[in-house]
């Protein structure tokens, strides 16, 4: 059986290991493959019987060229590039991932959130230049320092990532506020949830954790954010699109928003005439929230047993039954 990995690098640059996989079959791995040249993907999958994806995407025209998949495994949660209801007609299970990152997803919402109250980077930098040995005072400092305690801490979307990053607040002193429409009673244990206006209207910091549906999407908007309080903090390491950009870029200039932290935003890799780079006090890093070594073994780990699963002829994981 031939198993191809489309684009393995980011899942593993060389820190894991693929000998669980390459256990399972004769395996190939590329670092990259085109996203938009259908013809390269085509050609790379051949006659693979199992394809291993994280975004390259598989089309109906991948599907149909290729007659001897059997099954796509998705090294990640979300699986909107495999055309999942194609591949239910021609009997291809797809599977996901469905939890790897809650603890390192959550952790990089707070890191982003403490780096804009604190700027522990710039300042260290400072030091290293020679700034506080030029000094005339004990210290200094180059923005507005900002405690958390008592604060307000708004997160919409309180699954797991939601609920852990509302944990973390909690023990930073911070009052958790949580807007979802699946209410449960661990997120009460962490938050006093609430209607999204209200939410938005008393929130000193607002966090998206929420995944992007038609409902979500440009969530956070140019009315949104006329509700929230002058100086509000936003952090989005979930999907870009529930930003509508230029309203929130237009925010921070006026400084309606005070500082946002963004770990995705709606076309990645970021498009050069994003006006999110360009704005004030945006803090902007490469989607890296999953990252950390343990998370992305988890990925391995998981992906390891769907495919045995697919073998045994139990499919677990499957998101197109």
């Amino acid at each position: 059986m031939r198993i191809v990995i489309l684009d393995g690098y980011t899942e593993n640059p060389g820190d894991l290991s693929w000998e669980a996989l390459a256990a399972l079959g004769e395996l190939k791995v590329y670092d990259r493959t085109s996203l938009s040249d259908e013809q390269e993907i085509i050609d790379r999958i051949g006659d693979a019987e199992v394809v291993i994806t994280n975004k390259t995407p598989i089309t109906a025209n991948v599907l149909d060229a290729c007659p001897s998949i059997r099954y796509i495994a998705v090294l990640a949660t979300g699986y909107n590039i495999v055309d999942v209801a194609y591949a239910r007609k021609k009997g291809i299970s797809v599977s996901n991932v469905p939890t790897y990152g809650t603890a390192s997803v959550a952790q990089f919402a707070i890191a982003m959130l403490l780096e804009i109250c604190h700027h522990v980077a710039d300042h260290s930098e400072s030091v290293h230049r020679g700034d506080w040995e030029k000094c005339p005072d004990f210290c200094y400092w180059h923005y507005p320092l900002i405690e958390l305690d008592h604060k307000v801490m708004g997160i919409i979307g309180f699954g797991r990532i939601g609920q852990q990053t509302g944990r973390i607040a909690k023990a930073l002193g911070m009052k958790i506020l949580a807007y979802d429409k699946n209410e449960s009673e661990s997120g009460r244990q962490i938050a006093e949830y609430t209607d999204l206006d209200t939410l938005l209207r008393t929130s000193d910091v607002i966090a998206l954790h929420c995944p992007l549906f038609p409902d979500t999407k440009e969530i956070i908007n140019a009315a949104a954010i006329e509700k929230m309080k002058d100086g509000v903090i936003i952090l989005n390491n979930s999907r870009g699109p529930l930003v509508a950009e230029q309203d929130l870029a237009d925010a921070l200039n006026s400084g309606k928003v005070y500082a946002a932290g963004l770990d995705v935003v709606s076309s990645e890799p970021i498009k050069g005439d994003n006006p999110l780079l360009k704005a004030k006090n945006c803090y902007i890093t490469p989607h890296i929230s999953w990252a950390p070594k343990e998370s992305r073994q988890r990925i391995m780990d998981c992906t390891v047993e769907n495919v045995k699963a697919y073998l045994s002829g139990k499919p677990v994981n499957v998101v197109n039954p």
